[in-house]
């Protein structure tokens, strides 16, 4: 996908915190997790790379809000975005 197709799509759906996605991908088994903006995300973003918290982490990411516990992610390696 595009940025500007995920972009699109997250504008949309007007994701929060309490919305999870699944996030299909082109070689790799699907995801689920929530997009997550820090102070680089117009960067990432500008080279369509996302940052994302995976459900297996995601309560200690609500309590600490550690950026660590995100993964960066290529969005040219999506195929489909599903609001779970």
């Amino acid at each position: 996908m595009t940025s500007e197709e995920i972009q699109k799509f997250v504008k949309a759906n007007k994701l929060s915190d309490d919305k999870h996605l699944k996030i299909t991908f082109r070689k790799r088994n699907p995801g689920y997790g929530i997009f997550v903006e820090y102070k680089d995300a117009a960067e990432l973003q500008a080279k369509n790379f996302w940052r994302i918290v995976s459900l297996t982490h995601f309560k200690e990411w609500q309590s600490s809000k550690d950026i660590n516990l995100s993964r960066i992610f290529s969005g040219s390696d999506f195929v489909k975005l599903v609001v779970e």
